[in-house]
């Protein structure tokens, strides 16, 4: 920790940082990620020197940074912090995304899970930003031609094919059988409500 005090003074003015600083502040939040006042000080300190932008470059700093965040419970400033970074590893940036909102959905309810419904719920009413996740959400659904497909075979063949009638059906339209099974399933039950 002093190492990286006495090199972020001495590179304090320098755009961008050298890159040795930037790297030895990935490894101090690996390292400090359970001794949380150490970690407080070090988010402190990059995120108030003139080039914090360089660090959130860095996926170890942005998740320590979004810790101490969550844990001084500032969701918000967690949540801009993340649109804010322009660090690589886009998958991870969802997951911290994801799990900043279900921390605040926990700490509503006041409990220390949630299930997988909740979780569902959590993600489909707080999508992540265009900035961490440029190609947007995966879409489960299927495209129109399939559901067409199978409705068409719902409606004058039968809601309730055999196994032979399904296995089929997945060949035409190029699903797994239990994808079929589940999608008949699902209209099934629709169709009763």
């Amino acid at each position: 920790m002093k190492q990286f005090m006495a090199t972020l003074k001495k590179n304090e003015n320098e755009h961008p940082p050298p890159t040795k600083l930037l790297d030895l502040a990935g490894q101090l939040c690996r390292e400090l990620q359970s001794s949380s006042p150490s970690l407080e000080k070090l988010v402190e300190v990059m995120m108030g020197c003139k080039n914090k932008r360089y660090f959130l470059t860095n996926i170890h700093v942005v998740r320590a940074c979004v810790s101490v965040h969550m844990h001084n419970g500032q969701h918000d400033a967690a949540c801009r912090l993340l649109e804010y970074c322009k660090a690589e590893e886009k998958e991870e940036l969802v997951q911290l995304w994801h799990e900043i909102h279900y921390r605040r959905v926990m700490e509503k309810h006041q409990t220390d899970f949630l299930t997988p419904l909740q979780k569902f719920r959590c993600r489909k009413r707080n999508p992540p930003p265009i900035s961490i996740c440029p190609e947007g959400l995966k879409n489960r659904n299927y495209s129109e031609d399939v559901r067409q497909h199978l409705h068409r075979f719902a409606v004058e063949v039968t809601a309730n094919p055999d196994k032979k009638q399904r296995e089929a059906l997945a060949r035409d339209v190029n699903l797994q059988p239990t994808q079929v099974y589940n999608w008949f399933a699902n209209y099934r039950r629709r169709q009763k409500s």
